[in-house]
């Protein structure tokens, strides 16, 4: 289908923390008349697109120790760690383009070298085809050097998830400061990528203040993408025997980001199909206009242990299915190179 992108560009709406932070509790509100405003506003800057990411998981090693991660720093030695190779990041990307999808979603483990592969292998993607693609990275915190390095090879956009505003908790959590988190997005919208960022709902130590305080902060920062997934615990880490984050709570939030950043995109993540069946679809009712599809290789997609092996693997017929079911359709990238 033949899509432009939303009608305007990105629109900041004023709405105070304590406004947020009811409709966060439900207090006096009718979620089915938030989540029909939030689609309301979807579609006056989407029509009724979704887009379509096919994502390819570079690799499980992390220099990072987060404590709500199975391939943090810690386990290295219980996992079956790989990278994948620039021949591997090629061949998936043609199975994505010929799924009709043309973002090209990279992410991984925060690795030193990831930034040297990338700028080997995007201007290879780029070169591959005669339509535009487009080049989102998540590759985590890098120096502005090297996010000035991915730009001029050809990134356009990028995801850096400051997963909670509550410094304490970033810190207790991530065990390195948020301040660093917040300078990469900084140089990463002066360098003029497409920047995304999201919180973690349901985090253990986490308020109902601290949501609205990551929902304001993507307000402020002025991003182009902002999510919300609930918090699943996952065997091996020191958060395993915590509760997962409330699959209501979520939905709230993400209709709660678009009614803040009305064209914003917004995923529905696969962690919410992961905690019910059924919930990837809620995400979409709630307002969002994302989703992404697994392209990783089936050799390898079961060692990337973001939620844990009981992570949901979206495909290509489930998304279609998906989008049927909810009166939607597939939406080209709205930043392709």
């Amino acid at each position: 289908m033949d899509w432009n992108g939303p009608r305007s560009s990105s629109v900041k709406t004023t709405m105070t923390k304590q406004e947020i932070v009811e409709t966060l509790l439900g207090h006096g509100q009718d979620d089915e008349k938030l989540f029909a405003a939030a689609r309301s506003l979807r579609e006056q800057h989407f029509d009724n697109n979704v887009v379509l990411r096919g994502v390819m998981e570079l690799t499980n090693k992390c220099r990072v120790n987060c404590d709500f991660c199975p391939m943090r720093r810690d386990n290295a030695s219980s996992l079956s760690l790989y990278i994948l190779t620039e021949n591997d990041l090629i061949e998936q990307t043609i199975r994505i383009r010929e799924a009709n999808i043309n973002v090209v979603f990279i992410q991984g483990g925060e690795i030193p070298q990831s930034t040297d592969i990338m700028e080997r292998v995007i201007p290879r993607i780029i070169d591959t085809f005669e339509s535009p693609v487009e080049i989102l990275l998540n590759i985590g915190n890098k120096t502005r050097e090297e996010y000035r390095r991915l730009r001029s090879a050809g990134a356009s956009s990028y995801i850096l998830k400051h997963e909670t505003a509550n410094s304490s908790l970033y810190l207790r959590h991530k065990h390195e400061g948020l301040e660093s988190r917040l300078r990469c997005l900084h140089d990463l919208l002066e360098l003029g990528f497409h920047v995304g960022t999201g919180t973690i709902i349901g985090l253990p130590g986490q308020t109902v203040d601290d949501i609205a305080d990551d929902i304001l902060l993507a307000r402020d920062l002025g991003v182009h993408m902002v999510s919300a997934s609930p918090f699943l615990p996952a065997p091996g880490t020191p958060l395993q025997a915590e509760p997962p984050g409330s699959t209501a709570l979520t939905l709230r939030a993400i209709a709660l980001m678009r009614s803040v950043l009305p064209s914003a995109l917004i995923p529905s993540v696969s962690a919410l199909e992961a905690l019910q069946g059924g919930r990837q679809g809620d995400g979409l009712e709630a307002g969002a206009n994302v989703l992404t599809i697994n392209f990783t290789p089936s050799e390898k997609v079961r060692d990337y242990l973001i939620y844990g092996k009981a992570r949901y693997i979206v495909k290509l017929e489930y998304v279609h299915n998906l989008l049927r079911d909810h009166g939607l359709v597939p939406g080209s990238s709205i930043w392709a190179n």
